[in-house]
């Protein structure tokens, strides 16, 4: 017994193993401190590797592990600006504080009851969004696909009920370079090989016209079979592609004359990002049915949703669609607190703003890298020249070596959507890194 006291004696204490291995208070100064010795990033890199589904390629050499406002910060402590905000889902920025105290006070009380009973948030929310943007209801979904999808199952139904249409023949018009999601439907209205390859066969009742093209717009709209044509006002994965004054407006007026309906995905280009709370107000237009996802919940989770107004809405009678977190109270509280952020927090107006500073500084960039930059409020693309022998995913990395965290979209167009609160200092800083990655380029 003697000799294992002896023994226990000998080993170095709990606080003793403590102070040899933990840092200091200081070194935890709200940024992640580098651990000598040890490549955190190397180890979560192998293990999404090998266990995570390939069907994304990962920007190299970056481990998010924090996000506040504009910016994010790797494993490792080095801070970035973030120039993709979760494809539009954080216009508010990361973590914004009011949407996260909702989430915090709703999740202390109520997550989730499913729709076959009232919650006491629900019906706050659809209140809130249906006056703010002007529709008689809202039907809460999740993620963006679902709302769109939703949108097309309901100009069908209008489509038989009210149209007359015959069974099984309703059609839809989508503009190519679409992208609405990846479900069977979506990839059978896609024209990138990426998303439908490999999926047939494909769903029918989807015809395909180009974007910003009246002429065959008005054309497809002939055809007594036509229920609706859903479009982008700006196309988001396309490349930010802006369309000509009017054409949103004149798709409008046809839609009206030939009885069909017009369906706008605002789901990466709205709630503020262009500028406007909706890019179609650029044109004063108003959609029959409006489709919103991403911003619609700060980035804390999905939430999508349809608005749209009675003589629409009631063709989603009991049973007929439905969803098991839709409308979820957390949901619903974070949607409330989502748009109110937008609206209180001015993020319109500085995304208008700061987008002008932005096309502007990024024009006199290097016109022998630079075919064009285009957008609307912060909402843009700088696409380069085919000629100049770079890549946008070079480009990226040189972006990302300087501080900033892009995304490209297609091989010579990169986006930058950074979040609504930029400031005119932080959007200068960006656009001075921005020019020395491509000038190394």
């Amino acid at each position: 017994m003697s000799r294992l006291y002896r023994f226990i004696s000998l080993l170095p204490r709990p606080s003793q193993q403590l102070s040899l291995r933990l840092p200091t208070s200081r070194a935890f100064s709200g940024i992640i401190p580098k651990v000598a010795g040890i490549n955190k990033s190397k180890q979560v890199v192998e293990d999404y590797d090998k266990y995570v589904a390939q069907n994304y390629t990962p920007l190299k050499d970056v481990v998010i592990a924090r996000g506040e406002g504009v910016y994010v910060y790797d494993i490792e402590g080095r801070r970035y600006y973030d120039f993709l905000t979760g494809y539009s889902a954080m216009n508010q920025g990361h973590r914004h504080p009011k949407i996260l105290a909702a989430l915090k006070e709703q999740a202390d009380r109520l997550t989730l009851t499913g729709r076959c009973y009232y919650n006491d948030m629900l019906g706050k929310y659809a209140k809130y969004a249906t006056e703010l943007l002007g529709y008689d209801r809202l039907l809460p979904m999740n993620g963006g696909v679902e709302a769109s999808e939703s949108s097309i199952k309901m100009s069908r139904r209008w489509g038989y009920e009210v149209k007359g249409v015959p069974d099984n023949e309703a059609k839809v018009i989508l503009c190519r370079g679409n992208f609405w999601g990846r479900s069977i439907a979506a990839a059978s209205s896609s024209t990138d090989p990426s998303c439908f390859m490999g999926y047939g066969p494909f769903v029918p009742g989807f015809e395909l016209i180009p974007f910003n093209d009246i002429p065959a717009l008005e054309h497809a709209l002939k055809d007594q079979h036509v229920v609706a044509f859903m479009v982008e006002p700006i196309q988001g994965e396309a490349g930010i592609i802006v369309p000509d004054k009017g054409y949103l407006s004149k798709a409008r007026e046809l839609c009206t004359k030939n009885n069909v309906l017009l369906i706008c995905d605002e789901i990466q280009c709205g709630l503020g990002r262009s500028g406007k709370m909706l890019a179609s107000e650029y044109e004063s237009v108003r959609p029959d049915i409006l489709v919103l996802g991403k911003a619609l919940s700060g980035g804390f989770m999905p939430i999508s949703a349809v608005l749209a107004d009675d003589q629409y809405m009631s063709m989603m009678k009991s049973g007929t669609h439905g969803s098991t977190f839709g409308g979820n109270p957390l949901a619903s509280a974070l949607a409330i607190a989502s748009l109110r952020a937008i609206v209180e927090g001015g993020m319109c107006e500085n995304a208008y703003k700061m987008g002008e500073i932005f096309r502007k500084e990024a024009a006199t960039f290097r016109r022998d890298i630079i075919r064009d930059v285009r957008g609307m409020g912060l909402f843009n693309a700088i696409e380069l020249n085919p000629n100049c022998g770079v890549s946008a995913s070079t480009v990226n990395e040189k972006l990302r070596d300087h501080g900033i965290l892009s995304k490209s979209t297609h091989e010579y167009t990169f986006r930058m959507a950074p979040a609504l609160t930029i400031n005119e200092e932080q959007l200068m800083d960006a656009l001075s890194l921005m020019k020395k990655a491509l000038e190394e380029c």
